[in-house]
């Protein structure tokens, strides 16, 4: 059981959670069936062909060079 806020918002319980393999983000779908309960479901996202790839996705995680903090600060701040 679990108690709408004032805002429309619910937790789902985690065994629910667990069952639809959702995790923080995860898009939900929800639908009301014949019956009129409320089902949820675990939506696909869905790619959109016609929009342009993301220009960071290629790249990230590929920096090769390892600054340290107080090395990245120098050079950031002009420092010698």
């Amino acid at each position: 059981m679990s108690t709408m806020t004032s805002k429309g918002q619910v937790t789902i319980p985690k065994p629910i959670r667990d069952a639809l393999h959702l995790t923080p983000g995860a898009a939900i779908e929800f639908s009301v069936n014949e019956q009129g309960e409320v089902v949820l479901h675990s939506a696909k996202i869905k790619k959109d062909k016609t929009s342009a790839p993301d220009r960071f996705d290629a790249v990230r995680g590929k920096a090769d060079i390892k600054w340290r903090t107080d090395e990245l600060m120098a050079l950031l701040r002009g420092e010698d």
